[in-house]
């Protein structure tokens, strides 16, 4: 998979695409990432890429014209009509779910633009971006770090990037945990500060373990994120990246 990046910060990227399981899928050739900076596709001496808001107001928003021949210029590898699917990372966007990682997973590639300053022009929006994605109820100096959420969220889920395939079946949200959050899990040592693992865990009664690990499961939903019940699923029009 193909993850085209466009960013006023590529460097920002270079820790977490070098390290860990992203960067073994990188290595291994699971993932590819491609960072394109608007300051390439400016044409004034500055290379600037903002401007003040029409109105006035603080700040200062992205111009259309750069994000625009940036996303064209990824759009021209792939021919007419056929780039891959842009997503602007952006507090206003719906928010980020297992849902959507699992439905970019099944891309051959993807577009993330990073936002900064004050927003991006709103004329961009309408005419590039398919799809505005959130990582929460809180604002960011930019969107690399946003972007870099979702390449994470994704990559685990390609084959391969895992050490172990099974790794993803179970975890919270997932289709095979009915959405719910995943339970809590425990190892050795057996005894930790007077505390003792479950003994369920313990007995080698594989259908008791099950049954512990759905109710605690369910306990911890119930708890934490009581929203998650609807159902005991994700709804499955919540980010559909596969509407037009």
């Amino acid at each position: 998979m193909k993850f085209h990046v466009v960013t006023l910060f590529p460097e920002m990227f270079d820790g977490p695409i070098t390290s860990s399981i992203i960067g073994r899928a990188v290595s291994n050739g699971i993932i590819e990432i491609e960072f394109v900076n608007p300051r390439e596709f400016t044409t004034d001496k500055h290379r600037s890429v903002d401007a003040p808001p029409y109105g006035g107001g603080p700040g200062m928003v992205m111009m259309a014209p750069p994000l625009a021949k940036a996303v064209d210029s990824i759009n021209d590898q792939y021919g007419t009509g056929h780039g891959p699917k842009t997503i602007l990372m952006s507090p206003q966007g719906i928010p980020m779910n297992h849902k959507i990682a699992n439905d970019l997973s099944d891309f051959a590639a993807t577009t993330l633009v990073c936002g900064h300053y004050e927003g991006v022009d709103e004329r961009f929006i309408e005419e590039y971006v398919d799809l505005e994605i959130s990582v929460g109820d809180f604002v960011m100096t930019g969107g690399e770090i946003p972007a870099m959420a979702v390449i994470d969220s994704v990559t685990r889920l390609l084959p391969g990037a895992l050490g172990s395939a099974d790794s993803t079946i179970s975890e919270s949200f997932s289709v095979a945990s009915g959405g719910m959050l995943e339970g809590p899990v425990y190892t050795r040592p057996l005894e930790f500060h007077g505390r003792r693992a479950p003994e369920v865990l313990l007995n080698g009664n594989r259908q008791e373990v099950e049954q512990y690990r759905k109710r605690v499961a369910a306990e911890r939903t119930m708890a934490r994120r009581p929203d998650l019940i609807r159902g005991w699923g994700p709804d499955p029009e919540d980010g559909d990246l596969n509407s037009p």
